[in-house]
């Protein structure tokens, strides 16, 4: 650590700023500056004051804080969870740490956790306008690493969309505005429940919350995936008047429609097109073919879509894949020409063919295995590749919605995508990060979801008021690298904050939330520096 150094020579004082360290057991200089006499140090200090430089100079993060209090004094969760949480006797921040402040959510319980999070939604959208008209409903699930003794309702294993069938889950639904993303309505819970089962307990729970957007006669429609699809959930939705429905269907249950010659198909007026024929890529267009079916108990509106982009990269993994399974079936044939040791029942084969296919996620009837006495043959099945390359970079997409053109019933359902992106966001290494999930009781695993979906909302948020092409990651980054600069001089007791020079995309963050930059550096707001210890005003 540097330290001051006095030297003596002919009775006169010299001071030094140096730094020691030990080298093989000895103390060795480091290294050493000069800073002079008491008088040239005196006449330095003066010397500053005169041309009015400060004495003491720090620098301190500012850009991202300062963004997230901005965004926390507008939506002002702090007061929510103080309106449904009132602070305990004798609490003061300068004993808050990571560990008593997850101790205190003790204190709340599942319906505080339930209200804080509606509260904070219904906030969030106050004033908003327009309305929502569209919404998007989807679900996925996270990870823990819970160890199976660890008594959860919530943490249990299922089908992980992120492939760790063997980790212990937590499942997310949530519910959203097409044109903005915002968060509207999430709900938690348990990892092991089907999206369809999920869908039915918390229909009535959504329709409460969707009608509260709707005034009058308005209608809105909710867009969501096959996998919550069922009889009793779209009955639930046609008994609602005011609310249409856009999901997608399984090419399995309606193959005559899946396999139909896409030369029927028309092409779709959407941007997507548009920006392909700009490319030059005529061939590469949407195209889709509408018709009618009865399905659920009543006739619904049905659109084939037909990506052609999709079906050759479809095309170029199947064919791999057949090339992969050949040469597996290859090996097993000759193993079995050998009578190798566990390589002699053809029942065992086909059991090992079967997982093959599994993993490497084709399915076996592509395949035609033949047994004799000492010989194995196979062959292709072409009759049933056809007809899994006949429904190829096909979509089904549903809906009652019968007064709307097929562009916007397609658009509908490819707008599925933004939800998705806020669960691609929930997941990055960054900001919002629900995984790892390092909690082991149900009621901290709220409280972290709700936290995160706080976060989630208020990044959205961000890009919303930005108004640019830039991501959230992108903007917190670039305001990550905003700090300021606390200047004392001789007589003030508080120091002079100044801002540093902001780049394009941080006066462009500033801009948006309603502050102004003087000379190109220093924020003019009054309530600025309360978050970074009450100075004085700049």
């Amino acid at each position: 650590m540097p330290h001051l150094y006095k030297k003596t020579f002919k009775g006169r004082t010299y001071w030094y700023l140096r730094e020691v360290h030990r080298v093989g057991g000895k103390v060795r200089l480091k290294w050493q500056k000069y800073l002079g006499t008491p008088e040239t140090i005196l006449a330095k200090f003066e010397e500053a004051e005169s041309l009015g430089r400060p004495c003491r100079l720090k620098t301190e993060s500012f850009g991202a804080l300062f963004v997230a209090q901005a965004l926390e004094q507008e939506l002002d969760t702090i007061g929510i969870v103080d309106s449904i949480v009132p602070r305990g006797r004798k609490e003061n921040l300068t004993q808050l740490t990571s560990e008593r402040y997850w101790e205190k959510w003790d204190r709340v319980s599942k319906e505080q956790v339930e209200k804080a999070g509606r509260l904070f939604l219904e906030r969030l959208w106050a004033g908003r306008r327009p309305s929502p008209d569209t919404v998007l409903f989807d679900t996925t699930n996270y990870f823990t690493y819970m160890a199976t003794k660890t008594g959860s309702h919530l943490a249990v294993r299922g089908y992980s969309k992120s492939g760790k069938h063997h980790l212990r889950q937590v499942g997310l639904g949530l519910l959203a505005d097409r044109a903005t993303s915002l968060p509207i309505h999430y709900k938690v819970y348990p990892g092991n429940l089907h999206d369809s089962k999920l869908f039915e307990q918390i229909l009535d729970e959504l329709f409460g919350v969707i009608l509260g957007f709707t005034e009058g006669d308005k209608t809105l429609t909710v867009v969501f995936d096959k996998g919550m699809n069922s009889k009793e959930n779209l009955a639930l939705i046609d008994a609602q008047s005011r609310i249409y429905f856009v999901t997608t269907y399984s090419t399995y249950f309606a193959d005559h429609l899946a396999a139909l010659n896409p030369e029927h198909f028309l092409v779709l007026d959407i941007p997507k097109n548009h920006g392909l024929e700009d490319q030059e890529r005529p061939d590469d267009r949407l195209t889709a073919y509408r018709t009618k079916l009865t399905l659920w108990g009543r006739e619904r509106t049905v659109v084939v879509t037909f990506n052609p982009v999709t079906k050759r990269k479809k095309l170029h993994d199947m064919t791999r894949k057949l090339d992969q399974l050949k040469t597996e079936l290859v090996q097993f044939r000759q193993k079995f020409r050998d009578q190798e040791p566990q390589w002699r029942s053809p029942k065992t084969i086909a059991t090992r063919y079967h997982k093959v296919c599994e993993q490497l996620h084709i399915s076996h009837k592509f395949y035609r295995l033949a047994f004799t006495e000492n010989t194995m043959s196979f062959r292709r099945d072409y009759a049933e590749i056809e007809a899994a390359k006949a429904v190829m970079g096909k979509n089904l997409i549903v809906t009652d919605h019968h007064d709307w053109i097929t562009e916007a019933i397609v658009l509908a359902s490819l707008d599925r995508y933004r939800i998705e992106q806020q669960f691609r966001v929930s997941k990055a290494p960054c900001h919002v990060r629900i995984n790892p999930m390092f909690h082991w009781t149900d009621s901290k695993i709220r409280c972290h979801l709700l936290t995160c979906i706080i976060a989630l909302s208020c990044l959205r948020l961000l890009e919303l008021k930005v108004g640019g092409p830039e991501t959230a990651k992108t903007l917190m980054e670039e305001m990550t690298g905003l700090n300021s600069a606390l200047s004392w001089y001789k007589g003030a007791a508080l120091p002079i904050v100044q801002i540093e020079e902001p780049n394009e995309i941080q006066t462009k963050v500033l801009t948006a939330l309603g502050y102004t930059i003087k000379d190109g550096s220093v924020l003019q707001l009054r309530h600025v520096l309360s978050f970074i210890g009450g100075y004085s005003e700049l």
